[in-house]
């Protein structure tokens, strides 16, 4: 068991909302983890007692993790985001009684995964013309925005973490110029992740709701004023054809079009010629009406720079394990001494 034990690795895609953890060994990797769970991120007052009770009831003796932190990460150590956690490489893996303890952003964990993935995992939105070596671009509406991109360093893809999610948020239609002064009202610096993430999607309904566009229904009211995350009640009926909701409709059309809009936006700031991810909890719900046009019509809007736009290729991420493969990528690739830029094992699911 010795043996076993010292070729493990703990891996997690720590996020506001829900945690996944897994225990694997090198030599089996993704195909074979020894251990999973899936844990409600609000029910631990810290990651570390989160992570102690997942270990526990294994009984294998880990010595090495690689987590993904909703957050920016700085030198080992992240303030989370969408929860009051902080995350520190160097105190966990003295409470944890671990060899190491690496702590990536979430989106630098999914950028380690994307050369890695495979057809089944992504589905496209625009074939575009993509550019051999060119960089990639990564957007991530969940319970937050996440941003993130890839360059070629002349022998592999090197991921960059962003905090681009936390931009100045500018309407990308006339109709939704009222929602910039409605949320400073309400947030004070509209970022992008207030209208286009899991937290997002609500303020735009309270927006159409309380600009007069339709009557809520009582109903639907109580059963949102009685929901934890409103998100997935207006997600679902919005997309429910036998329903008619206007506000939940013009919600989901606000939501695709402030997407497209800053997937492009991305797209032009990083030069991202090798093609624009769009991962995510949220997107693989959405695929019958990002697939409609939309989304790449709000994504190449850009005046002069149309014609460059509708070139990019865009996929949807649709493997719900991206994160945590990214996180294993790296990490096991940090367990064999290797620099994470310089080579990866074969972790494809």
């Amino acid at each position: 068991m010795t043996d076993l034990n010292s070729d493990l690795l703990l891996v997690g895609d720590i996020g506001g909302t829900k945690t996944d953890l897994l225990i694997i060994s090198a030599k089996l990797g993704m195909r074979a983890p020894l251990a999973r769970a899936r844990k409600k991120s609000a029910d631990y007052a810290n990651l570390a007692e989160m992570l102690q009770d997942f270990l526990t009831p294994t009984g294998l003796a880990v010595r090495h993790a690689c987590l993904a932190v909703a957050g920016p990460v700085v030198d080992g150590r992240a303030q989370l985001t969408n929860l009051p956690w902080e995350v520190d490489g160097t105190t966990l893996r003295t409470a944890l009684k671990l060899q190491a303890v690496d702590v990536l952003n979430d989106l630098a964990a999914i950028a380690y995964a994307v050369p890695a993935l495979q057809h089944t995992d992504l589905v496209t939105l625009n074939a575009g013309a993509e550019l051999v070596y060119g960089t990639k671009a990564i957007i991530a509406p969940g319970t937050g925005l996440g941003e993130a991109f890839l360059i070629w360093n002349g022998q592999n893809y090197r991921p960059c973490p962003s905090e681009g999610g936390h931009a100045d948020f500018a309407p990308p239609t006339q109709a939704l110029e009222a929602l910039l002064p409605y949320l400073r009202k309400r947030v004070g610096h509209v970022s992008y992740e207030w209208v286009c993430s899991g937290i997002g999607i609500p303020y735009l309904y309270d927006f159409f709701r309380d600009s007069g566009l339709a009557d809520e229904s009582p109903v639907f009211a109580a059963e949102l004023a009685a929901a934890a995350d409103r998100a997935p009640l207006i997600i679902d009926r919005a997309l429910e054809p036998r329903v008619r909701c206007p506000l939940c409709r013009a919600t989901l059309d606000a939501f695709i079009a402030i997407l497209g809009a800053e997937a492009g936006n991305l797209a032009l700031k990083v030069f991202a010629l090798g093609g624009v991810y769009i991962a995510g909890g949220i997107p693989p719900r959405l695929l019958s009406v990002l697939n409609d046009g939309r989304l790449l019509n709000a994504f190449s809007d850009k005046g002069r720079f149309t014609d460059l736009l509708t070139r990019i290729p865009i996929w949807v991420v649709t493997n719900p394990d991206v994160a945590i493969t990214g996180s294993a990528i790296y990490g096991l690739a940090h367990m064999k001494s290797l620099s994470p830029s310089s080579g990866f094992p074969d972790l494809a699911p």
